[in-house]
């Protein structure tokens, strides 16, 4: 699909929303209820409770009743609701990528935080991740797009998501709803609520639910043997809600989660090898080298991924573990001239996920079962606000304070499979004959057979001899003998890595502390006119350390053989044969040592801290010539905390540098590499609000311009977290800037709408269009100095569209509830749709990870009693079974050179394409039936 298809259903879809109401404009409508996320739905998103039309910032607000004909289970479904929002997971449905307006945080690393804050009851959740467990009952869920830095906090740099849960209510009420849809899937939800005592009143709510996997495991013969991308969780939440008068509110929230479930497999969706034509594009070998050697290992890679079959390594399955809880309380005292907020928080958070990380049926690489993350997150926030001068100025202050503990233990292993895998993947890219082209001379039956190890030696014993041959007119008969020799046994070597080398116990403790003053005042100019003003200054410190243990005798004993001098030795460039000694020199070191995997890290321990200071903050002029129009100006700046990435395979310069191994000695000074900076923003908006009974209309343009953008893109073997930034001017030799003159290195800009009408009774329309242009600067660095050149891994993003950031996305819903009769009973029909223009969903944007357009429908419909007592609902989600990646990947090891990995590298002269593409897949279509009931 191109971008022509959702344009322009995207276009159909507004229409709807605007030819309904005109249509049936002749009958009365009756007042929205808030609980429908109208135009009067109130919001806290300024933390003030004021009515979303009188709010000069652009919010999406949903409430709770929309949320349910959704489906909504967790902030995933939101993507219906609000086009400016993309929230996906990852390697674990533990955590989540939130991005709004193309911007945010993608990957499954700990060490960041996202540019989407969670807020839940005024409680900040550190990961996004916690949005995508069962919520229970809510009121609302706000989506706040922008910076959002005055009032919460230095990681919403691109937006917020703030979630309002439905509070104790002062007369008995109880709820109920059982689900079972295909799957096999089950979900029962209940609420109980109501006063014990005179001022005192209590709620209970609670969600179970248990599901098949959406993916068949099968083994080597296509049979299945299990699934995965299950679900087994549960969910309760207890409130206290206390009034003992007027003037004091104090609320009490205890929640508990728990998760035990076999997650996340990822499917090819990239397994072919491809060439260079002449006159640009590609041809396709006729077979993946990589692919070949994985087949003899066992692998099978399904022609069609979204057949959703997988095949993995036996006793690798995917487990995902996940226990969070937290403690908070709210209390609000009202002095009489002002208001004393008060929000206290405790929250504890661990999962553990391991399992099979190559996602094939080759035993390559996997996380042991004492792989875990842990926070454990303090926060107090207290706030004083009132007006003053005649009720001319609206003001608050406030303070903020949070100390969080992070403990990571992150054990990667490679399998039994991986040291032949690794030394027949570096055979097959090196090539048996010296003067022939890279992997010509073996057919896919042949690498098969080394792969297996039948035949490994064998490839061992050739290419020792090709190379000698090769290099005995350069060197000399006796000198070729000694150096083929050291790389043959240097093949043998990796060939017999043990099964359970790596990580023994890879441990990572990060200890955040940041507090904030902040004031926030709104000054009446005229009865009409407003000036919004807000700073916020925020010290943020981090201390790091880390403890590394690891096993792996053999990337000693081949740091020790002499194969690193062959790597570096310049001699040998002024030949094919020698080049390709180099490079099969420093091939053995790179995949042998992978990730500094080496004992020798037993004795390093890593300590480091960062201490940073910013101010943010936010200037907004607004007016209302009438009382149904609003229109505002803005100025925002936010940012987003720096930190370290845990990821040690990043640590130093050990690696693959342009062919040739480099190894440094290990000292704490490596821990430099790991940390990256604030990303900081400032942002531009301008927005328009019309509201009246029947029908809304919000409009905004924006432009957000990022410095030290925080991008985090997995590449096939690691996480490089960087800083991007642009150069305003050319780029030095070095790849720096020239003049040192550094710019944004990412513009988000574009234009959003929403529409709402209730044109007729029981019928509410609603829809909103997104265009945005997420777009990196044509030269990019890495420091906000411009003295550290762009990642390698990154050369596609100049100039490009960030990753994840569609053009164009349109989102419509239509709700109809007519009464049946005059016995109460009332039906219910209900569709929402989702349509998206192409982006890409790697990082890195790699071509293959290009996801087509696309469109997303949802529909219910159902049979209700009176006062919605009780009703029956039949409900479909993606009722279309569209097909689509939410995050592709590239496959963990699985090509031949960092150099070969991708088309995208054919015009700097590479000669093939072979790295091999997985991807999460979004959910396929699933139904059910819901029956509720409540008194």
């Amino acid at each position: 699909m191109t971008d022509k298809s959702p344009l322009l259903t995207s276009v159909c879809m507004l229409a709807l929303c605007l030819i309904a109401p005109a249509a049936l404009a002749q009958e009365q409508a009756v007042p929205q209820a808030a609980d429908d996320g109208s135009a009067d739905i109130i919001v806290t998103a300024t933390r003030r409770a004021s009515p979303l039309s009188d709010v000069p910032i652009a919010v999406s607000a949903v409430g709770a009743q929309a949320m349910q004909n959704s489906g909504a289970s967790d902030i995933r479904t939101l993507n219906q609701l609000a086009p400016s929002l993309l929230v996906s997971s990852t390697g674990s449905e533990a955590n989540a990528s939130a991005r709004i307006r193309g911007i945010g945080t993608v990957g499954d690393n700990p060490g960041l935080e996202s540019s989407v804050a969670v807020f839940i009851d005024g409680v900040y959740r550190s990961r996004t991740g916690a949005g995508l467990n069962e919520l229970g009952e809510i009121e609302r869920v706000e989506v706040l797009r922008g910076p959002q830095g005055t009032l919460f906090g230095r990681n919403a740099s691109a937006g917020l998501i703030n979630i309002i849960s439905k509070a104790p209510e002062d007369t008995f009420h109880a709820k109920g709803e059982i689900t079972y849809g295909n799957y096999d899937y089950w979900r029962l939800s209940g609420r109980v609520t109501g006063p014990v005592a005179d001022g005192i009143a209590l709620s209970l709510d609670g969600v179970w639910s248990k599901r098949d996997g959406f993916y068949k495991l099968v083994d080597g013969t296509g049979a299945k043997v299990g699934d995965t991308n299950d679900r087994n969780r549960y969910f309760l939440r207890g409130q206290a809600l206390i009034e003992p008068n007027d003037a004091l509110s104090i609320r009490l929230i205890g929640d508990y989660t728990n998760r035990d479930e076999s997650c996340c497999g990822a499917a090819y969706v990239e397994s072919r090898e491809r060439r260079p034509l002449a006159g640009g594009g590609y041809t396709d070998a006729p077979f993946n080298r990589i692919a070949a050697i994985l087949a003899g290992q066992g692998s099978v890679i399904p022609a069609d991924p979204y057949d959703r079959e997988l095949s993995i390594t036996p006793g690798r399955d995917y487990v995902s573990k996940l226990r969070d809880w937290g403690v908070s309380g709210e209390i609000n005292y009202d002095l009489g001239g002002a208001k004393l907020t008060s929000i206290t928080a405790y929250r504890d958070y661990k999962s553990r996920d391991y399992g099979d990380y190559d996602y094939n049926r080759a035993d390559l690489l996997y996380r042991d079962p004492n792989t875990y993350r842990q926070f454990k997150t303090f926060t107090q926030e207290v706030r004083a606000q009132g007006s003053a001068f005649g009720e001319m100025l609206d003001w608050l202050v406030g303070g903020y304070y949070a100390n969080e503990r992070l403990t990571l233990q992150d054990n990667i292993r490679f399998g039994a499979d991986y040291g032949r895998f690794a030394a027949c993947r570096l055979m097959a890219g090196a090539g048996g004959v010296p003067s022939g082209p890279p992997g010509r001379s073996y057919t896919a039956q042949e690498l098969a057979a080394c792969g297996s190890g039948l035949a490994t030696q064998t490839f061992i014993n050739g290419t020792q001899s090709a190379l000698n041959a090769g290099l005995t007119p350069a060197v000399g008969a006796t000198q070729a003998g000694i150096i083929s020799a050291g790389l043959g046994n240097g093949l043998r070597a990796l060939a017999a890595i043990p099964s359970g080398t790596g990580d023994v116990a890879s441990i990572y403790r990060q200890k955040s502390e940041n507090w904030a003053l902040f004031t926030h005042n709104i000054v009446h100019i005229t009865r009409t006119l407003d000036l919004t003003l807000g700073l916020r200054y925020t010290h943020e410190s981090k201390r790091f350390s880390s403890d590394f243990n690891n096993n792996n005798a053999t990337c000693a004993a081949l740091q020790g053989s002499g194969l690193a001098g062959i790597a570096t030795n310049p001699l040998f460039d002024a030949s094919a044969a020698g080049r390709q000694v180099k490079q099969l020199a420093g091939g053995i070191l790179t995949l042998g040592c992978l990730g500094n995997g080496s004992t020798g890290l037993n004795a390093l321990n890593l300590n480091d801290k960062i201490s940073d200071g910013e101010f943010s903050g936010t200037a907004v002029l607004s007016w209302k010539p009438v009382d149904e129009l609003l229109l505002y100006g803005s100025y925002s700046k936010g940012y987003k905390a720096g930190g370290y990435n845990l990821d040690r395979f990043q640590l130093g310069s050990t690696g693959l540098n342009g062919g040739t191994a480099v190894f440094s000695p290990r000292s704490n000074a490596d821990v430099s590499t790991l940390r990256f900076a604030a990303e900081k923003v400032d942002a531009f908006e301008v927005g328009l609000k019309y509201s009246q009974p029947k029908w809304s209309a919000n409009i905004a343009a924006f432009r957000q311009e990022f410095k030290n953008f925080q991008l985090n893109t997995f590449n096939g073997t690691s996480f490089v977290v960087q800083n991007i930034n642009g150069c305003d001017s050319d780029l030095s030799a070095a790849r720096t800037c020239a003049s040192g003159d550094v710019g944004p290195g990412l513009i988000s800009q574009g234009v959003e709408l929403e529409l709402a009408a209730n044109p007729v009774r029981n019928v509410r329309v609603s829809g909103g269009l997104t265009y945005t242009r997420a777009k990196f600067a044509d030269r990019l660095v890495g420091s906000g100095d411009g003295s550290v050149p762009l990642d390698t891994a990154l050369f596609l993003l100049p100039g490009s569209i960030n990753s994840n950031a569609p053009k164009i996305v349109t989102t419509a819903s239509f709700a109809w509830t007519p009464a049946i009769g005059s016995s109460g009973l009332s039906a219910l029909f209900y569709v929402d749709g989702r349509m998206t223009s192409d982006y890409n969903t790697g990082s890195d944007l790699f071509p293959e990870k290009a996801q087509d357009g696309y469109a997303i429908v949802n529909a219910r419909v159902g049979l209700r009693g009176p006062d919605q007592r009780w009703a029956v609902e039949f409900w479909g989600q993606n009722i279309f079974n569209q097909d689509y990646s939410q995050v592709a990947f590239s496959s963990p090891l699985q090509s031949s050179s960092p150099a070969t990995s991708t088309t995208g590298q054919f015009a700097a002269g590479a000669p093939m394409a072979n790295q091999l593409i997985s991807a999460y897949l979004a959910e396929p279509r699933t139904y059910g039936i819901t029956l509720r009931g409540s008194f």
